[in-house]
């Protein structure tokens, strides 16, 4: 199933999360866009999902948060330039990792199932339910600034996509640099795209 991909690595009234919308309205937001791309598949075509899912991702995400984290040690001592850059390709490989996994219908749905408050976060728990009855469970952490919740991991089926990408990141880090580890990211948007 390519359009858990994103969710593994790392929706419905307007192109974007709204300001003071609850952590769930957040999630349901995204989860309304995926939907929609989804099932555009083919006739959206990757250009026209790009386009529908980039406001409201760019909406629901808080990329800052989870750049520092991603990155660990190396956020710290990065340049302006270098942390405006890493944030630049993140957030277009995020739209293009689900513009591009998130392009086919099988009729599946999303349900929130709860939500708790976890240390200075919210916590949505839903699943993805397929068209066969199985579930895929999707947990979201949420934080809250100026009134806007904002995404800052995504566990799906146990794995999180903010461990998995610190892993990967620091390690390219720690190893070439960090501005290498923005052409290897800028590379993959390139890839997608086309």
């Amino acid at each position: 199933m390519k359009y858990l991909l994103p969710l593994v690595l790392f929706l419905s009234v307007s192109g974007a999360a709204m300001a003071g919308t609850t952590a769930e309205a957040t999630v349901e937001n995204l989860h309304a866009h995926l939907l929609e791309a989804m099932q555009g598949g083919d006739s959206l075509g990757y250009s026209g999902r790009h386009d529908l899912l980039a406001p409201v991702i760019e909406g629901s995400f808080d990329f800052e948060t989870i750049a520092s984290i991603v990155t660990g040690r190396a956020w710290k001592t990065a340049s302006a330039e270098q942390r405006a850059a890493f944030l630049d390709t993140f957030d277009a490989l995020s739209v293009a990792t689900y513009a591009t996994n998130f392009s086919g219908y099988d009729g599946e749905r999303f349900e929130t199932r709860d939500s708790e408050d976890s240390r200075g976060s919210r916590i949505v728990r839903t699943v993805l339910v397929k068209s066969d009855g199985d579930e895929i469970t999707l947990n979201y952490m949420l934080r809250e600034t100026n009134g806007d919740w904002r995404i800052i991991n995504v566990v799906a089926q146990g794995v999180s996509d903010l461990s998995l990408k610190r892993a990967e990141y620091t390690a390219v880090i720690e190893s070439e640099g960090f501005d290498s580890l923005v052409r290897r990211l800028r590379e993959k948007v390139s890839e997608m795209a086309h």
